[in-house]
């Protein structure tokens, strides 16, 4: 087992809290907890290894055609200006991180998405839109977003670069960082603290639990898979 699957594996089962807590006994209390205006889609938790992408305004004028002339511009700009090139060199496990720069799209949607699940991405976190929003939730796809946009992304943004640092509310994140997300939000480890973080994270899982189970036995409850 190489490095990133042992980061895998010990962070399978740690929720943002967790996570949160285990930053703070490495005295990261400053760090690591991305903003709360980015929220999940729906409920959901995911582990992974952050992949991120940096894409910038689009600074060029859309010239005036005919929609026939604008459907082939489209391809054109999905091929030359806006495009996703993580898409030919993931793996699996990766959790992608994308900088928008506040651009008001929805880079992502139910297509892109669903083809990044089918080649290894656990999910995606962006600083700005996702749309197709429906389709999105009902494929099951896990996406933490600014905003919902329903704006596509042509004669908007354009790609910039890949595996940068990126800055995704008020947490710079790189390629290879550990990122937890659940429905508490996304947090991210610096992959040079994982281990660390990873070891208290799970003192105070297991303190959680412990807790949380004498309160379920008191109460006469069945023990779930939280508490045991």
């Amino acid at each position: 087992m190489d490095d990133r699957d042992q980061l895998l594996e010990l962070y399978k089962d740690l929720r943002v809290a967790d996570v949160r807590d285990g930053m703070d006994w490495n005295m990261m209390h400053h760090y690591g907890s991305v903003h709360y205006e980015i929220r999940p889609l729906f409920r959901t938790r995911v582990v992974g290894i952050a992949r991120t992408a940096r894409y910038v305004p689009y600074e060029e004028a859309v010239p005036k055609m005919t929609s026939e002339e604008y459907t082939k511009w489209v391809k054109w700009y999905y091929k030359e200006v806006c495009y996703d090139p993580w898409h030919k060199s993931i793996t699996k496990g990766d959790f992608m991180i994308i900088d928008q720069s506040g651009v008001d799209v929805g880079i992502l949607g139910s297509n892109n998405t669903l083809a990044g699940i089918r080649d290894g991405i656990v999910g995606y976190v962006t600083n700005g839109g996702v749309r197709d929003t429906d389709e999105v939730i009902m494929q099951g796809v896990p996406v933490w977003s600014k905003f919902v946009s329903q704006k596509m992304d042509q004669g908007r943004i354009r790609f910039d670069s890949l595996d940068v640092p990126v800055n995704i509310g008020g947490v710079v994140v790189n390629t290879g960082d550990v990122v937890v997300a659940d429905g508490d939000g996304v947090i991210v480890v610096p992959r040079k603290l994982a281990y660390e973080v990873a070891k208290y994270a799970h003192q105070e899982l297991k303190n959680d639990k412990a807790g949380r189970r004498k309160i379920y036995e008191q109460l006469g409850w069945e023990l779930d898979s939280t508490v045991v």
